[in-house]
């Protein structure tokens, strides 16, 4: 069971309980309602606070969150976490796995594989992912364990992607193109008029004369947005059969969520968690025995 403790400071000093939650404690409206309408749901020294009552400086604020309804069924299999705590969860997603089911597809899901991590820690919490990977795109993933701190994430996590793509890159680069869903098609995207802005910024860390390493930041998070750019630019990720060619080189694109940076909701922390390339990704720098400068 969830519960967040807040002590009230001076300034909040005979406030009612609903103004310290929503302002003061970053509590969605919705949330302070379903806290007001359950047994419990907000105590002072173990009683019954109504959100009209008056808050006195130095209490201690109990909220215990309400069980969250989204489910699915548990899968077991290996899950590697990057850090955990009672309200976040990061893990580091293989590729070739969904992070969601979906209709149309029964294999088990990411989702499904966390569900099982808790079930056998005896431990009941909703999967609520913050960023979104593709099937195949590896990396970091960061999801929420209860819907507060889904809302109090407020400011999305900094993600840096190292991707392999085709030609020769030097420098750095910022991609400023608009991304919009291609005429005939719900997968697809493509750069053009009309679409919403977008703009990914990259750095070439390493290359042979054919393929070249590049880490990747986003300002904004369009669907398939690096793999768009990227083959914009003239440089598709390896692997890219959608927006690339068929290379022989990697069986899924190229592409590595490698670092996270993020301040914590509730307490304030700044996490700052690393990645390394997968073994496919790294294979394939090390046949050709390209050094990287990570």
């Amino acid at each position: 069971m969830n519960r967040l403790t807040y002590t009230v400071p001076p300034a909040w000093d005979g406030k009612r309980t609903q103004e310290f939650l929503r302002i003061g404690c970053g509590l969605s409206w919705r949330m302070v309602v379903r806290l007001r309408n359950m047994d419990g749901g907000i105590t002072v020294d173990g009683a019954v606070r109504r959100t009209i009552d008056p808050v006195r400086a130095g209490e201690t604020v109990i909220l215990t969150l309400p069980q969250d309804t989204l489910r699915v069924e548990p899968t077991a299999m290996p899950i590697t976490v990057a850090f955990e705590d009672d309200m976040l969860l990061v893990v580091d997603k293989p590729p070739y796995l969904a992070v969601h089911p979906s209709a149309g597809r029964p294999e088990p899901t990411l989702a499904n594989g966390v569900m099982a991590y808790w079930e056998a820690r005896g431990e009941n919490h909703s999967f609520r992912p913050v960023n979104r990977l593709d099937r195949n795109t590896s990396g970091l993933l960061l999801a929420a364990k209860n819907a507060h701190v889904t809302y109090a994430l407020t400011r999305k996590p900094h993600k840096e992607y190292l991707a392999l793509v085709h030609g020769v890159l030097t420098g750095e680069g910022l991609i400023d193109q608009p991304l919009r869903l291609q005429e005939g098609s719900f997968i697809a995207r493509e750069v053009g008029e009309g679409g919403k802005e977008s703009r990914t910024h990259w750095r070439a860390l390493a290359s042979d004369g054919e393929i070249t390493l590049v880490r990747l930041w986003l300002e904004t998070g369009r669907t398939h947005q690096i793999r768009v750019h990227m083959a914009w630019l003239g440089h598709p990720l390896l692997g890219d059969t959608l927006y690339g060619f068929e290379d022989g080189l990697l069986p899924r694109h190229g592409l590595h969520c490698a670092r996270m940076c993020f301040t914590h909701p509730i307490t304030g922390e700044e996490i700052d968690l690393k990645s390394p390339l997968p073994a496919d990704m790294q294979a394939v720098l090390n046949a050709r025995g390209i050094k990287e400068e990570l």
